[in-house]
């Protein structure tokens, strides 16, 4: 399990994640891999309103935000993800395609960064927003 430092001692806590991925293939690939990893998917959703509603009703730490959602973006939720929860999740964007395509965006957007789809792993995770912080 990830460990996070609170109040100067050490603990081990479970990161709880929400996927959203318009590839049902992907979404179950991932589901898998974090939860191998010792992360802990408390949903799935593959459109805005399906992730703003499982956001809603999960409250995970982390949203793993595809930033290609079909004929919806990534980028869209993040915001309305950052404006509409009470206890927003932390968002990590995900895509095929490389950083640099899309560094512009990615900077101006409420995000604690971007991790390419192949390399997503939960150690990648977390040390992205270990650096975030």
């Amino acid at each position: 399990m990830p460990a996070v430092n609170t109040s100067d001692k050490l603990e081990t806590v479970t990161l709880r994640c929400l996927i959203v991925d318009d590839n049902a293939s992907f979404l179950e690939e991932a589901s898998a891999l974090l939860r191998r990893e010792g992360l802990e998917v408390v949903g799935t959703a593959s459109s805005i309103d399906d992730a703003l509603e499982r956001a809603h009703e999960l409250e995970p730490d982390v949203a793993l935000v595809d930033i290609s959602l079909g004929e919806e973006s990534g980028f869209d939720l993040a915001r309305r993800l950052a404006e509409s929860a009470s206890h927003p999740p932390r968002v990590v964007l995900v895509s095929t395609h490389s950083e640099t395509e899309l560094a512009e965006l990615i900077d101006d957007a409420p995000v604690a960064g971007f991790v390419p789809k192949v390399q997503l792993s939960a150690g990648a995770l977390l040390a992205l927003l270990a650096a975030a912080d």
